[in-house]
């Protein structure tokens, strides 16, 4: 018996839809395993991927870069702040890190986002020192989204679909399971999952974005 990592992605097609792009089953989320699911998707038919989001994960980071190098890349900002939490020296840092990098998030435009992110690392590099320098060099791989259209961010911001709509939908089924005999198993399973999420997606009537909208 060993651990296994469930590999996936989601993608929005040209007809504003949700779409399940694959699933895999591999050891574990080292870059080799991410590069072969990736390779696997543009050996399938995978084509003109602009934008990425994803938590900062180093095995998919590489793979990433490796494999679809021309997309824009997306830190996820819900893990970022997640991860923010881990580096605030202090229980009063952590009670208010959250709220700090929300108001760097929702300004309305990049520029006045980097003001804010600078005042924030300015305001504690002698109180936090070392979680000033890692806001100063993680943020700003938040900050891609602002190159989107405003309509655009909400949606595209954080890894949030995918972790709620299939991760915690996957975890519940396994975990029903707990042990799976090889595999092809798991694999089975977890597809059959994916199929049905696939399925209520392309059946919606509502676009998920409407890629027709840009500022202004």
């Amino acid at each position: 018996m060993r651990d296994a990592a469930v590999l996936s992605a989601i993608g929005i097609g040209p007809d504003e839809r949700r779409r399940v792009l694959g699933v895999s089953v591999a050891l574990s989320e080292a870059e080799v395993h991410w590069r072969g699911f990736l390779d696997d998707l543009v050996a399938r038919g995978m084509r003109g991927v602009e934008f990425i989001v994803s938590d900062d994960h180093a095995g998919l980071r590489a793979a990433r870069r490796a494999v679809l190098g021309a997309a824009t890349w997306q830190r996820c900002q819900f893990h970022l702040a997640a991860n923010a939490v881990h580096h605030a020296p202090n229980i009063a840092i952590r009670e208010r890190i959250g709220a700090e990098l929300r108001s760097i998030w929702n300004a309305p435009t990049l520029a006045k986002a980097q003001v804010a992110l600078d005042e924030l690392v300015a305001g504690y590099r002698d109180t936090a020192p070392s979680l000033a320098t890692w806001l100063e060099n993680a943020v700003p791989e938040g900050l891609a989204v602002f190159t989107l259209p405003e309509h655009h961010r909400r949606r595209l911001r954080t890894s949030n679909l995918i972790e709620r709509a299939v991760q915690q939908e996957l975890k519940r089924r396994t975990v029903k399971v707990r042990v799976f005999p090889n595999d092809q198993a798991l694999l089975r399973l977890v597809s059959a999952v994916l199929v049905e999420i696939d399925e209520t997606w392309a059946s919606d009537n509502k676009a998920y974005i409407k890629w027709e909208c840009r500022n202004g």
